[in-house]
């Protein structure tokens, strides 16, 4: 753990405190009933969260959110990852991958031995998807490595039969083309910026889509959730992706941060917020294969 992550959960920790999380437990009401929330792409074994981890699923718990996934990046998270989920079983479920953005460093053997950890965990229920995968177009220097990291990652959901949790920056049309070669068992196209026009084909698929912090306040992304019926629909964080317009701004992202896009969406949806809780909560069920508690 490097001293600036450390002083960044330090200052975070204050930043945030208390009052923070019981205002995110008020919100977790509505009619006298419960709110459960999810988070279904998260960084949890990211370095900036190392020394954290405590303190954000006691944040999480007390705002609601009764699962998360953390996502991997390349080996060496998804083995954070599979430690999480063992640490904190019930409440935190992993995906291991190799993210696009990764490729680029990628260590001599890294691919396969992720491939071999991957498979080690086939009775491992904690490991829910392979993920994070896919194709990003901002890092072009890369892009057939990507293609060919893309390909062994989806033969081998293929073989485990879990689903995919898909990065398609700048690439989301020839991500969607490419998938339907292989035999998937679910796609989520996570923090889906568009185009919208590729929407259409997704859902026609039967992939989910899922939106983040960014939907409180960004059109583009707003415009996404109108399109994407709620069948279709998740929820996450992308943390420690940072978001810099209120009311995350200066904030630390944790899963937190759920209740208020949800808020967002059950505005956008025009609809109550206790329905699109329990909605996409049903939807990590389906996609995911859990059986989560939701009731109190």
């Amino acid at each position: 753990m490097s001293l600036k992550a450390l002083a960044q959960c330090l200052f975070a920790s204050v930043k945030t405190g208390d009052n923070r999380m019981n205002a995110a437990a008020d919100q977790t009401r509505t009619d006298g009933r419960f709110l459960r929330f999810v988070d279904a792409h998260i960084h949890l074994s990211d370095e900036e969260y190392a020394e954290c981890i405590d303190e954000i699923l006691r944040e999480a718990r007390m705002a609601n959110v009764v699962a998360l996934v953390s996502n991997s990046v390349d080996l060496e998270t998804g083995i954070k990852s599979l430690e999480l989920a063992g640490k904190y079983a019930g409440l935190v479920y992993a995906a291991l991958g190799i993210q696009p953005v990764s490729v680029e460093r990628l260590g001599e053997w890294e691919l396969e031995r992720t491939l071999n950890l991957i498979s080690k965990q086939k009775m491992n229920k904690a490991m829910v998807a392979i993920g994070e995968i896919g194709l990003d177009a901002n890092h072009m220097s890369s892009w057939n490595h990507q293609l060919t990291v893309f390909d062994e990652m989806l033969h081998c959901a293929e073989r485990m039969k879990l689903p995919v949790i898909v990065h398609s920056r700048g690439a989301a049309e020839q991500v969607i083309d490419k998938l339907p070669s292989y035999n998937l068992v679910g796609v989520l196209l996570h923090f889906f910026t568009g185009p919208v026009d590729a929407l259409s084909k997704a859902i026609e698929n039967g992939y989910y889509v899922s939106e983040g912090p960014a939907a409180v306040y960004s059109e583009g992304i707003r415009e996404i959730v109108r399109k994407v019926p709620i069948t279709n629909l998740l929820t996450e964080t992308d943390g420690p992706v940072r978001f810099y317009k209120p009311p995350f701004k200066g904030k630390r992202t944790t899963p937190a941060f759920i209740p208020e896009v949800v808020r967002a969406i059950a505005k956008i949806k025009e609809t109550s917020e206790q329905s699109v809780a329990d909605k996409i909560a049903s939807n990590f069920d389906q996609f995911f294969k859990l059986k989560l508690r939701l009731q109190r």
